[in-house]
């Protein structure tokens, strides 16, 4: 039988899921409570999945766009896991591939977009080599996403109502009038009364519409939900409430978050943990309270020191000397190696591994070439004096990224 043959077939009987159920080797979630929180779904697991399986596993993800000049590699050989109940944040300056790396997620990429690597496991199932036909079985019930602009995203002629309703209507096959009926349901349970169930995009707030992309995104009981900066242009009481709001859905239904944002407060705020990206790579990840409080990577030190701290004492917030590399061409080695401070010969010639330390952090750094237990809970060995910075003279504040 095809791939899409099978898509289109009709819910099958749910079945068995183990006790315990395999997660990621930096998991913050143990294996039995994802197992409980995965029997705890509403609809059964595609037909391919393999129930214990971890909930999601990329591996070397290589997603590149199609130019005249040639290929610009916006996301090079990205790797990571997240298990079920687990929130992972994306963290990284504008055009470093976070945003990219959850389209490939969703098999959403512009036309001249082309995963040309590696592999997007849910539940054991590849979606990569899926067609466009099987990705329908994929999205929104078990991948959704919100997207960044509310306004840009609904349809600007159509009732909030009736959008929330449509991938319930083709995605689970529900009668019209259930669909709208679990529509307003979600809007309740999102914070949108429902008199206002009835309303156009242009007459919601800015908050009340990115309420509306967040019950869209629930409609189906998905498994992992992206939230690609859902609070930005926001102000600051509507992303109060709107964190707020995401992190008591997925206490209550078990949801997998994946948060992009550039404010890292919001990062330390909602997620287990954080993957931080520079330049199509990842150059850090690890549990939030200890990425931020004992960053090892330089890209990472100097991100966290660009946030002001309002606990400490008043200091000049970080800059980064320098731009980031074109990717149609980037460096042969390090891609930071151009603007960072404790730059060695071999940063410029040699790609640096990953390297894995006892408290969950990996790091991608020649400063850390393998993982010594005893300096994990230690002083970082960072040299005493940096070297002399050959990045240009252009300065770029961390913080606007």
């Amino acid at each position: 039988m095809s791939e899409d043959a099978v898509a289109d077939q009709p819910l099958d009987e749910r079945p068995e899921i183990p006790k315990e159920v395999a997660v990621p080797e930096d998991a913050t979630i143990a294996a039995g409570e994802a197992a409980k929180i995965r029997r705890g779904r509403q609809w059964p697991l595609p037909k391919l999945a393999v129930p214990g399986a971890p909930l999601l596993e990329v591996k070397d993800l290589q997603t590149h766009f199609k130019l005249r000049q040639g290929w610009v590699r916006a996301v090079d050989g990205v790797s990571f896991g997240l298990a079920d109940g687990e929130a992972l944040g994306l963290a990284g300056e504008s055009a470093c591939g976070k945003t990219t790396t959850a389209l490939s997620l969703m098999k959403l990429l512009p036309s001249n977009g082309r995963i040309r690597g590696g592999s997007v496991e849910l539940f054991g199932i590849d979606l990569v080599p899926k067609s466009e036909t099987a990705m329908q079985r994929y999205r929104w019930r078990e991948l959704s996403i919100v997207f960044q602009g509310a306004m840009n995203a609904l349809n600007p002629v159509l009732r909030v109502r009736d959008q929330i309703a449509e991938p319930i209507q083709y995605r689970l096959g529900q009668p019209e009038a259930a669909a709208r009926q679990r529509a307003e349901e979600l809007l309740d349970l999102v914070g949108i009364p429902k008199k206002r169930s009835g309303s156009y995009p242009h007459e919601l707030s800015g908050g009340m519409r990115q309420r509306a992309m967040i019950a869209m995104a629930l409609a189906c009981d998905p498994a992992i939900v992206i939230g690609d900066e859902p609070t930005t242009a926001l102000d600051v009481m509507v992303q109060a409430q709107i964190l707020e709001l995401l992190e008591r859905l997925r206490r209550e239904l078990g949801l997998s978050l994946i948060l992009i944002t550039h404010d890292l407060s919001v990062l330390a705020e909602t997620c287990d943990r954080v993957l931080v990206m520079y330049a199509g790579r990842v150059a850090e990840e690890g549990p939030t309270s200890r990425v931020f409080t004992a960053p090892r990577h330089p890209y990472t030190r100097k991100l966290v020191g660009s946030f002001p701290n309002i606990n400490a004492d008043r200091r000049t917030l970080e800059v980064i000397q320098g731009q980031p590399p074109d990717l149609l061409t980037p460096p042969p080695g390090c891609r930071f190696a151009p603007r960072c401070e404790f730059v060695m010969p071999v940063c410029r010639e040699v790609v640096p591994p990953e390297v894995r330390f006892s408290d969950g952090v990996r790091v991608a750094c020649h400063l850390f070439p393998k993982s010594d237990i005893e300096d994990v809970a230690g002083a970082i060995p960072y040299p005493e004096t940096p070297p002399t910075s050959t990045a240009g003279p252009a300065a770029t504040p961390a913080a606007s990224a």
